[in-house]
Formats: structure tokens, sequence, C-alpha cells
């Protein structure tokens, strides 16, 4: 079975490492779709501080990711084609937008498996990039 999961995977951290090793244990191969910086724009207020290539880079030298893939658009039914997902793991901050439920529909459309998963609020890239630059306002030491 072929998990797919995606995201922008910008300072990768625990959080991240939770998330990809629960896919694992849920099929024989993850893949893993990498939000463009122009996909980022979309849904996010700031861009990566990791480039795309080494974002995809750093995925691919985890055991627990079998593929990793760059998306340069909101539509995650192309990709789960190509990766010929059975199950779509998403966050709990999925959502009801357009694409979204699209790539929902096609999936339960072709018995494939949805799986929902919580976050944990310690985690976040943009939570980690606002206590760097509160740290270097302040001049704290990291």
């Amino acid at each position: 079975m072929v998990v797919y999961t995606v995201g922008t995977f910008d300072l990768l951290h625990v959080g991240h490492l939770a998330l990809l090793e629960y896919c694992a244990t849920l099929g024989d191969t993850v893949a893993v779709g990498v939000a463009s910086d122009e996909v980022v724009k979309l849904y996010k207020p700031n861009i990566p501080v990791i480039p795309l290539g080494q974002r995809i880079e750093m995925l691919l030298a985890l055991r627990c990711v079998d593929t990793a893939l760059p998306y340069h658009e909101l539509d995650y039914i192309g990709v789960c084609k190509k990766v010929k997902a059975d199950i779509f793991v998403i966050g709990e901050d999925w959502g009801a937008k357009p694409h979204n439920r699209g790539v929902e529909d096609f999936l339960r459309s072709q018995g494939k498996k949805i799986v929902q998963v919580q976050y944990n609020p310690r985690n976040s890239s943009t939570k980690i990039k606002k206590d760097v630059l509160s740290l270097q306002a302040t001049g704290k030491r990291i």
C-alpha cells in the first residue's frame, strides 16, 4: 500500500518526523508531496526558509520516506494518481476548500482511504521561526 502525505516541511522538526513515521506504519511505501514556494504563498503568510530542493533532499534522507516530489499547484488528484496512493494522510487543518474536497471525492470514489491526523501544538515551523526572531530581538541565546 502506498501512503501519500503533503506539506511544506520547512525547518524539519520532530512533529514532521512523527507524522512521517506514522505514515510508515500505515503502508509499505511512503510518498511525500512537498509544496513549492508558489504553492506555499497560496496558504501561508511566509515562504519557506529552506529551498524546495533541500527540503526534498532532507526528506529523502529519512528511512521512513521512500519518495518525495514537489507539487507546484493545489491539484492533489494528479499526484495521488501518479504515486498510486492508497491512503492519503492529511492534517487537522485540511479544511473544506474546493481543491481539498475534490481530492477527497476522487479518493473515495476509487475506494481509497483518507486519514486525518492531529498536530502537536509544540511543533510548528512557523512557531520556530517566530521564536528565533523573538530571541534575536531580545538578544537571548538559543
